[in-house]
This record gives structure tokens, sequence and C-alpha cells, in this order.
């Protein structure tokens, strides 16, 4: 499903002495099977901006076009349900939101809160725990007995069960080690490409974005500051700086060799291994010269 904001302006608590500008102007496109990181500081309008795509709440002004469904000021569609079971978001910390007595039950709860048969159910429940990395054995012990890593991934498991075409991800690896970081983060970014999902990524993580996403939105009081791919987006130093933001350590690390060596190094996301042969061979090249 396409995503398209249009002139999207949301103020919080408006037409009182306490209201406050979210969002302003906004305009994006975001094509269907696209994986988009959405970066900004803190007060930048990013949680703002991902409630609008379930309807959470709609603009105060401006349209919002999610596949066939559009919000706007002037009314929430009628079917704003079925939208809602086409846009899966895992929020901040969503092991929180568990509450049944077993993972089985936990997992069912928003298919079945979308009219999903029970047969239907326990299909997706089989195919989708594989999926998020867990046993099945776990299905029928309590969530609660679970380590924080597991009841994330019954979280997450939960939204998939619903099959949903966009999938948005609101800082999913806090709280979380390295490790974990980046077992979930290689996990989102499978299910992206086997399910063919539209993935809208929210991150305070530089690194994550250059790694996974195919385009980057750079948020700023409430509007779009920069947009494009990694490789444009991230080798503009001044320009994030100027938003408290800095480039992935990848890029600040092909800069210093530069300044050390004499010897550019084209950013185009590149694996640590491809970095490191660019490297022996810029190092090779070098030495034959003295």
């Amino acid at each position: 499903m396409d995503i398209t904001f249009k002139d999207v302006s949301y103020i919080y608590q408006a037409n009182s002495p306490f209201a406050h500008k979210a969002l302003e102007n906004l305009s994006f496109h975001i094509p269907s099977g696209s994986f988009v990181a959405v970066i900004g500081h803190t007060g930048s309008g990013k949680s703002t901006l991902i409630q609008h795509l379930n309807g959470l709440i709609t603009p105060t002004k401006g349209i919002v076009q999610i596949g066939d469904y559009q919000l706007n000021a002037e009314k929430k569609p009628e079917n704003l349900k079925e939208l809602r079971s086409r846009v899966g978001v895992v929020f901040q910390y969503p092991e929180h939101q568990l509450f049944d007595e077993t993972v089985a039950k936990d997992i069912a709860f928003g298919p079945k809160n979308f009219g999903i048969s029970e047969t239907e159910i326990q299909r997706r429940i089989k195919e989708i725990v594989p999926a998020v990395g867990l046993d099945e054995k776990l299905l029928d012990r309590s969530p609660f007995d679970l380590s924080g890593g597991q009841m994330r991934r019954v979280a997450i498991a939960g939204v998939l069960a619903v099959k949903p075409e966009i999938l948005v991800l609101d800082e999913p690896t806090a709280g979380l080690d390295p490790r974990g970081q980046r077992e979930i983060m290689d996990m989102f970014s499978s299910l992206h490409k086997e399910q063919k999902l539209t993935t809208v990524l929210v991150t305070h993580s530089m690194e994550d974005a250059v790694k996974y996403a195919d385009h980057v939105i750079i948020m700023n009081k409430g509007t779009k500051y920069m947009e494009g791919t990694p490789e444009e987006v991230f080798t503009q130093r001044e320009a994030l700086n100027q938003v408290q933001l800095d480039v992935p350590e990848m890029i600040q690390f092909m800069k210093a060799f530069e300044g050390r060596f004499g010897h550019a190094i084209t950013f185009k996301r590149q694996s640590i291994p491809s970095l490191a042969k660019e490297i022996r061979q810029a190092l090779k090249g070098a030495e034959s010269l003295e």
C-alpha cells in the first residue's frame, strides 16, 4: 500500500491556550513495498506522523492517503477498522501490551478482534511463530514467564497475525542489548522482503537506517527537513548537524580514512567486509606508488 501525506498539519489541543502544532505542511510519498526510515530528534513530529497511519489521529489540515483510504479534517473514513487491520503498528516496548494468559491467546487477540475465523487464526499462529523466532512449545506458556526478548517477539507476532500490508515500527529495538537489536532488525528486514510489506521505521539509530532502509525522511520541528536515499542523505554531514544529527559511524570512518590516506571511498552502503576489501585495495595501491 502506498502512503501519501499532502500538506498535512496537526495541532494538539487546537483552539485552546495549550495548542501545539506538531506537524506543519508535511508532504511526502512512500511507494508500496518501500522500507522507509523516519529520523529526527525528540519533538520533531515522528510520533505524531505515525499516529496518522492507522487513523489514531486525523489531520487538522491536509490529506493522508493510505492505499484507498483517505484521512482528512472533515471526517474519519467509515471503514477505519478495515484500515487498522491493514496497518500494523509496533510501538516502543510492545511487550508492555501483553495481557492474556497464554502466548497463543495473546497472538490471537488481534485477528479475533477483526473477525478472523478460529481456523484461520490457528493457521496464522503456526506460520508466524517461527517467523519471529519463537518455539511452538511456548504457545501454552504465560507470556509473563518468558524473557524480555521473547515477550517482545510475542507482541510482534500479535501484530503480524493480523496480516498487515503496512508495518510501522516505533523504535522497535529500544531497551535491547546490541545482539537483540541486530536480531530484531534482521527479523523485520526478512519479513519486509518475504511478505512484500511497506515498512516505516521510526528510529534514532542512523546505523539501522543506513543498513535497512531504502529511503530516509528527516523530521525537524514538525516539518520535513530532508528526504532521499541513504546515500543522498547521510553524506550531508553539515546539514544533519544543523538538526543535532550525525552521519553513521561507517561514513565517519570513511571520511577519516580519506583525511589520513588521501583516498576517497564512495559510500554505497557497503557491508563491513566489502569496505574492508576496498580499504585493502586502496592501501595496496598507495604502497605501489611509493
